[in-house]
């Protein structure tokens, strides 16, 4: 189960709107066991896992048991269900980490195996699984991506210094591990502070990995973004979405979609801001699963008074600012993170990294 969530964890960020899954095909008894079919969901969400690792695996497959790190889909999509590709096989056993909370489902498809003669065992490694696919059941039970906030502060506990000044708080390691967090989102938000502000690129700087970089979302209620930021001027190469309302002037709109970013208007909050539920809810819809957000204290703030923070990775650097100057961490982010968990805590050269999670 282990290889199987090694495999599917490559292709994450690259699947959606499908979870990308991880299964293996292991022949034979006691002692006698074989790996003859390991597979992830491919780039774009199909073929399966299951189906690919089954075909890897051809007559080898029949009594042979299927590890998979999700209930394997009963119902007829673009592609028919796994569990027909299973019975078929000959498979005679299934463990599958977690069960799939998608209606179409959510129970059917371990209860179609078991009615086929399949022994099917569930919750090996569920944790981690359900970690993995975190995304898809976001997407599923709430409707929205899940969404991962990432923030850097000094070690006093700043995130900028005086208005206009770019603070550097974190070094090289750290700041290539925010660059393998990218590869495997399915996007990374900002809001339009930020992009004037930094006018950053938010793309995959890693060797071999910049085909990777995900769709770029700006949050712009009043349509800010200027046709000369580095977003919009890449927007022909990596795509670039900016969510905005309907207090956006045709013109700005016109400017930005010559340039093939892509504008849409969602609904305006009380404030006269983008409506983050709604925002979320809508890219939920677009097939969105995984949400990196990549703004500043502000944003963050926003997003966790509105509870639509899962995850959150504080960097703390080594310097300090010892001066007045922008918390990285509000009064709305503390009082979110005191109910979650630390699920990890790691040292990236002379940074830190610590991940809190949802305690459920």
């Amino acid at each position: 189960m282990r290889l199987a969530l090694a495999a599917g964890r490559r292709n994450l960020g690259r699947t959606w709107p499908n979870p990308s899954v991880g299964a293996v095909v292991v022949a034979g008894g006691p002692g006698a066991e074989r790996i003859v079919g390991l597979a992830a969901t491919e780039i774009g969400g199909r073929p399966h896992a299951e189906t690919l690792a089954l075909a890897m695996a051809g007559e080898a497959a029949r009594g042979a048991t299927l590890y998979v790190t999700l209930e394997p889909c009963s119902h007829q999509g673009r592609t028919p269900p796994c569990t027909d590709a299973i019975v078929r096989a000959g498979i005679a056993r299934v463990v599958s980490a977690v069960g799939d909370p998608d209606p179409r489902v959510s129970g059917r498809g371990h209860a179609l195996l078991e009615a086929a003669g399949i022994a099917v065992e569930t919750g090996l490694l569920a944790q981690e699984a359900a970690r993995d696919h975190l995304g898809h059941i976001t997407r599923v039970t709430k409707g929205r991506p899940a969404l991962w906030l990432k923030l850097a502060r000094t070690r006093d506990g700043f995130a900028a210094g005086a208005p206009g000044e770019r603070l550097r708080i974190t070094g090289p390691l750290a700041d290539g591990r925010v660059h393998l967090w990218r590869a495997h989102a399915d996007a990374i938000l900002i809001g339009v502070g930020t992009a004037r502000a930094d006018n950053p690129a938010l793309t995959v700087r890693l060797p071999g990995l910049e085909p990777r970089s995900p769709l770029r979302i700006v949050l712009d209620s009043e349509l800010r973004l200027s046709p000369a930021s580095t977003l919009a001027r890449t927007a022909h190469d990596v795509p670039t979405l900016v969510l905005t309302t309907r207090r956006a002037p045709v013109h700005a709109r016109r400017a930005l979609a010559a340039l093939g970013v892509e504008v849409e208007i969602v609904a305006t909050a009380p404030d006269g801001r983008v409506d983050l539920p709604a925002a979320l809810a809508h890219l939920g819809e677009r097939g969105l699963t995984r949400l990196c957000s990549e703004g500043g204290p502000c944003l963050a703030e926003a997003l966790a008074g509105a509870d639509l923070v899962d995850r959150c990775t504080l960097i703390t650097g080594p310097g300090t600012l010892a001066e007045p100057g922008l918390p990285a961490v509000g009064p709305a982010l503390a009082a979110r993170l005191a109910g979650f968990h630390v699920c990890d805590d790691e040292t990236l050269g002379p940074d830190r990294a610590a991940t809190y999670e949802r305690a459920s």
